[in-house]
């Protein structure tokens, strides 16, 4: 990290501790997870590096998930949502919707989860992202064993699809 900072490359320095935080998340080590990220961010923001920013948001969301924070969760993804749409970041747009998505399946709100999770696949699919696959898999599998949709989920997904 003193390298980055040493040769003054702030934006290296920003990428170094996202991928740091990925590394401590891996780990189980939350709390300097989130430190990293965090430093990420406002490094990122710093800089008036969106892309850097909507990816360090995605990140802190992924974290807020795994630690059981979905309201964090949402948050975080919702925000790195808005900038990803706001930038045309389809990679990143899906990676915020998927995170929305996931964070309302550790709810329990299953119905909104798969909302967001049918985006993630149309986005994957366009991109041609290798996830696509592995979130296909995850839709059929909820969809067998889950009840049918609730009013809201079905009247949601109709108007994604208009």
């Amino acid at each position: 990290m003193a390298l980055y900072g040493d040769l003054g490359d702030a934006i290296g320095l920003a990428h170094a501790l996202n991928d740091l935080g990925i590394v401590q998340q891996e780990t189980g080590d939350y709390p300097a997870a989130a430190a990293s990220h965090q430093q990420a961010l406002a490094l990122f923001r710093d800089l008036g590096n969106r892309l850097g920013e909507a990816e360090a948001l995605n990140r802190l969301g992924e974290l807020a998930t795994r630690t059981a924070a979905p309201e964090e969760a949402r948050r975080m993804h919702a925000q790195a949502l808005t900038i990803a749409r706001d930038l045309s970041a389809a990679f990143e747009e899906a990676r915020a919707l998927e995170g929305l998505g996931q964070s309302h399946l550790h709810a329990g709100s299953q119905g909104e989860a798969s909302v967001h999770l049918q985006q993630v696949l149309a986005i994957y699919q366009r991109i041609g992202v290798p996830g696509a696959r592995r979130v296909q898999v995850g839709l059929h599998s909820h969809a067998q064993t889950s009840p049918a949709p609730d009013s809201q989920a079905t009247a949601l997904t109709s108007e994604n699809h208009n």
